[in-house]
């Protein structure tokens, strides 16, 4: 009887083992998962082509007429532009989720009629079913298993597309023997005083403190994820660097890159630090224990748009973005259309952005910060010529 009764409790036992549910993932429960946060730099915006051309764009076009489709069946929130190449999509068995909007500013804008929607990294809500990234965010996060929430935001609020449009715009209508900078215009100067830059310290501080309440609420500790703020990369060379002269057309025209030196140099000097200084002092004034700094802001040097180390891929005798040795010979940056270069399928959005092989480049230095889940900060840049095994360009996070 007695052992009639321990085979019958083993029996259960078994039983019971194999009849209970699998845990649900959720924090420090099931698959890693990397999630990404921010504007146009890391959705993924000009994702779609594999350096520049003045030929066929098919040559170019590496992820087809779908690569925004973050749904089967088209865009999520139109214009977020959040691309198959963006960097949040490590693999390796990490599973992934691109939050990010292009266009998108701390705090969420165009929610008014008419206006396209730009959820920031905030808790907006409506009955629409639109919503802030760190509400979407903390609604993910709660049953995945959120290893690394990488964050690069604060160029909308400095207006990155506007003093793009102003340097373009006052390339195009000054003579190279009368030129017109914008980076003396009061209104695209005034953009970098050092008070404006302590505003947007602040804002950018509170929005990693939004990711960070997210999480709490999604249940997590500080110490069951890391939060990466990532820098802004530089999308131009410095004036010495350009391969078109600041004399005749050729430098927008074919190039793209209608800037001239002198402002390209203030780009450098001035507008990408104020904005990754910005990046680096709002994670220090966030006092959160779990932030690191990923720092891309020369990842992409060497090749920049209109860099005198690239070129187009016909200046280059490069067939395509597929060809041997194309990721070395050509651009990692989209060229600036306009006018009469701005036809479909390119869109104005995607000029001056990071392209596919930066977006892969980028991708390439997130799975080096996510370290097989030991999460780490660091600076990423170019290491050597070539691609490694995934087709990524070579990175070396220091």
């Amino acid at each position: 009887m007695r052992r009639s009764c321990r085979v019958l409790v083993l029996a259960m036992s078994v039983t019971a083992a194999v009849a209970a549910p699998a845990a649900a993932d959720g924090p420090g429960v099931g698959t890693p998962t990397v999630a990404t946060l921010g504007d146009s730099a890391i959705s993924g915006e000009a994702g779609r082509w594999a350096g520049n051309t003045n030929g066929s764009s098919a040559n170019v076009d590496a992820l087809g007429s779908t690569a925004y489709w973050d749904t089967p069946s088209g865009e999520a929130i139109s214009g977020c532009h959040r691309s198959k190449s963006a960097q949040a999509h490590i693999g390796g068995g990490v599973n992934s989720a691109n939050l990010a909007c292009s266009g998108a500013r701390t705090y969420t804008h165009g929610t008014a009629s008419g206006e396209d929607f730009k959820p920031g990294i905030d808790f907006y809500s409506e009955a629409q079913g639109r919503k802030g990234q760190a509400l979407a965010l903390q609604q993910y996060a709660a049953t995945r298993n959120v290893k690394a929430v990488v964050v690069m935001i604060g160029a909308n609020n400095y207006g990155f597309a506007d003093i793009v449009t102003r340097c373009v715009t006052n390339w195009l209508t000054s003579p190279s023997w009368w030129k017109n900078y914008c980076y003396d215009d009061s209104d695209i100067s005034s953009r970098f005083t050092a008070a404006r830059q302590a505003t947007e310290t602040t804002n950018v501080k509170n929005a990693l403190l939004n990711v960070a309440q997210a999480m709490t609420n999604a249940g997590y500790s500080s110490s069951q994820y890391t939060l990466l703020a990532q820098t802004y990369w530089s999308p131009l060379p410095r004036g010495s660097g350009f391969r078109y002269s600041e004399s005749g057309w050729s430098r927008q025209s074919v190039g793209g890159c209608g800037v001239w030196n002198r402002d390209a140099d203030w780009a450098n000097d001035t507008v990408v630090p104020a904005m990754n200084n910005t990046t680096r002092n709002a994670a220090t004034a966030s006092g959160l224990s779990n932030v690191k700094i990923l720092d891309l802001q020369t990842s992409l040097n060497g090749r920049r748009l209109c860099e005198n180390t690239v070129g187009l891929l016909e200046e280059k005798g490069v067939a395509s973005w597929t060809s041997a040795g194309a990721v070395d010979k050509t651009e990692w940056v989209s060229q600036v259309r306009t006018v009469t270069t701005l036809l479909p399928p390119y869109q104005l959005q995607e000029g001056s952005h990071a392209s596919y092989w930066g977006q892969q480049a980028m991708r390439n230095c997130l799975r080096q910060a996510y370290n097989g889940g030991a999460v780490r900060g660091g600076n990423c840049v170019r290491s050597a010529n070539g691609l490694n095994a995934q087709g990524e360009p070579v990175m070396l996070l220091q």
